[in-house]
């Protein structure tokens, strides 16, 4: 490959992790190893089943889609973006790929050989870790960011320096267990489960007499082994231990352990003293051990959170990721990619609950496991904003259903908000003052109910109305069927359609808070109560803009985006004469943001308010500033829903 087209390579990897990390000499030879194709659109890069090419791949351009094929039919699992990279598991399993690449549009693609590769994952930790993260993630594409919101996605390929996505408490340090459960070979399978039951381990090692390694039983070799094959449980467990058995030193360091783990599978890692199986077993790691040690990276909090239904469990990985939450506010990283991470924890977390509470409600109610329902989140977290555990906002819209069915849907539905809250308040969250849950029968209804709510608020704009507009309007689909989501927002926009005055009663709402300065330009700030001397950064600051934001976009009849600083992006793309202040906007409502979430996580509460003789002098200015997009974005209001005339 001539040095032009190889330096191009180089500058195209480093713009991507995990080739970021390298360095130059390294990243030279990556370079001069990969073999550039070009897939027009229609062909198939590799199919489901086949064997792994000694290569995986970075999409250069173009679009490839990852497809599942199933009894069910085709189903697209991943969608391939620039700088993406696929095909890794040749890289560790060399197993055949789990899915078939089909090529959406003319693309481009860098194959590397795993060869050159396999020598750096041994010596640069950081790569390394880069891949364990996503794969333990269960991730088959390895990206940069875990929402697959593109924004997300392009704000990191900017990004330089340690990627956000990795934050381990301590690299060099893995906890495992010294004492290691150990039987000799003659040992009958059944003892060998009864030593594993009392000790409640999930493995045994099987050692000869000189606590040499020879094999292990594992509780899933129990299941496929013996149980499965009908194999007799007096049989001696050396007919069904897993041998040879492979082994590490425990001073191995974190990346080594963890990917010899992947890169054959196992659950279990026995660690002997000069790391063969010709000397004594001194540990074993699981990846229960590994899970603990990788620390605060969003893939693994995830990859625990959808590998649990233990309600404290959940607790706990939740809390560690408020840990996590504080790194990336210090650090400021990309708020939009904090958002992105914190929504997709949480919504991992209320899918966890749903599945809890469906499989205690299964068997009461059988003629329900098939009726169609969504779970909706609303407020802040609808608009995927919630980075602390502030109060809950959702709802459950599920189809309608036979009028013999209806009591039973509607006493079922309730249960599972019920459960789905229930666990949630567990995990921290604060419930709603105004009851606005999927406990509250109120918001718990089949789709009719909904569209007649929105037709009502729409066509009535009393000021109760207007409130559960600001609240309901930002509803998102998180988990069950987004058909009837979708079906609820067409519903929505026609009848906004039909009533465009509806949106100058929302603008009249819209200016109705109150200004964050006074006329000295000093913080407003409570006269009394409890919060007297402080600052409410969310109903002077934070509402004002998420309000602007909502009622100009609907102005504008546009579908699917919640965001506030996404709003304020589109808004920017659609009136070029006014994109300089809904960027500013868009930014403004960024660091108010970032500013509640530090007070929160300091004080231990909402961050809601704010004493602003803690603030410094910088960080005042900066609060000050943050303001000054709203009165000129309520003029503009002011003006195109002529609310002069409006109010008379």
């Amino acid at each position: 490959m001539s040095n032009v087209i190889v330096n191009r390579v180089a500058e195209f990897l480093k713009r991507f992790p995990p080739f970021s990390f390298l360095g130059d000499g390294d990243l030279t030879r990556v370079a001069q190893s990969v073999a550039v194709h070009y897939l027009e659109q229609g062909e198939i890069l590799f199919r489901q089943g086949e064997a792994a090419r000694p290569h995986f791949f970075i999409l250069r351009e173009g679009i490839i889609h990852l497809v599942e094929t199933s009894q069910k039919g085709e189903e697209i699992r991943e969608v391939c973006d620039e700088g993406d990279v696929f095909g890794v598991l040749a890289l560790l399993g060399k197993r055949p790929y789990l899915l078939t690449s089909k090529v959406i549009e003319n693309s481009l693609i860098y194959a590397i050989p795993v060869a050159v590769f396999e020598k750096i994952l041994e010596e640069n930790s950081r790569v390394a870790l880069f891949f364990a993260a996503g794969f333990a993630a269960g991730q088959v594409v390895v990206r940069q960011d875990l929402s697959q919101g593109q924004k997300a996605r392009s704000e990191l390929k900017k990004a330089s320096g340690d990627h956000p996505l990795l934050i381990f408490s301590d690299q060099s340090a893995v906890n495992f267990s010294e004492k290691v459960l150990n039987c000799p070979p003659e040992t009958s399978i059944q003892n060998a489960a009864k030593m594993m039951a009392e000790a409640q381990v999930s493995s045994i090692v099987i050692c000869d007499s000189q606590d040499f390694p020879l094999g292990i039983l594992t509780d899933k070799d129990l299941r496929s082994r013996v149980l499965a094959s009908e194999i007799s449980p007096q049989n001696p467990v050396s007919q069904v231990m897993t041998r040879p058995v492979i082994t590490r030193k425990k001073q191995d360091g974190f990346s080594n352990l963890y990917l010899t783990m992947i890169r054959h599978r196992l659950h279990h890692l026995v660690l002997t003293e000069d790391g063969t199986d010709q000397s004594p077993v001194c540990g074993i790691i699981s990846d229960h051990d590994v899970f603990l040690s990788m620390g605060n990276s969003p893939a693994v909090l995830i990859h625990g959170l959808m590998n649990t239904q233990e309600v404290g469990e959940m607790r706990k990985i939740r809390d560690r990721a408020e840990q996590m939450l504080c790194y990336y506010l210090e650090n400021e990283v990309s708020m939009e990619f904090v958002a992105s991470v914190m929504t997709e924890i949480n919504d991992v977390i209320i899918r966890q609950a749903l599945e809890i509470s469906k499989t205690q409600l299964k068997a009461q109610y059988p003629e329900m496991n098939s009726t169609r329902f969504c779970f909706l989140s609303m407020g802040s977290e609808g608009r995927e904003e919630q980075l602390l555990r502030t109060d809950l906002d959702n709802a459950i819209l599920y189809e309608d259903v036979a009028e013999g069915l209806q009591s039973k849907a509607t006493e079922y539905f309730l249960k599972l908000g019920e459960g789905v809250v229930e666990v949630l308040l567990a995990c921290g969250f604060d419930p709603c003052p105004g009851k606005i849950m999927a406990s509250n029968p109120e918001w718990v209804q089949p789709l009719s109910v909904w569209k007649n709510y929105f037709s009502d608020w729409i066509l009535h704009p009393s000021p109760e109305a207007l409130m559960k507009v600001s609240i309901f309007f930002d509803f998102r689909f998180v988990a069950g069927s987004n058909a009837l989501a979708a079906e609820l927002s067409d519903h929505i926009y026609q009848e906004i359609g039909k009533k465009q005055i509806f949106l100058n009663f929302l603008a009249q709402n819209a200016m109705k808070n109150p200004p964050p300065l006074g006329f000295f330009r000093d913080f407003v700030v409570e006269k009394s109560g409890e919060n007297r001397d402080q600052f409410d950064i969310k109903l002077r600051a934070m509402l004002p803009l998420t309000d602007l934001a909502r009622l100009l976009v609907l102005s504008h009849q546009i579908v699917g985006i919640n965001n506030t600083f996404q709003r304020f992006e589109k808004l920017a793309e659609l009136e070029s004469s006014n994109s300089e202040l809904y960027s500013q906007a868009g930014k403004a409502y960024e660091i108010l943001m970032r500013m509640r979430a530090l007070e929160g996580l300091q004080n231990k509460n909402n961050g809601r308010y704010i004493n602003p003789k803690s603030l410094g002098k910088l960080q005042r200015q900066l609060l000050k500033n943050a303001f000054a997009p709203i009165s000129e974005l309520q003029e503009i209001v002011n003006i195109r829903f002529q609310l002069d005339y409006f109010r008379r």
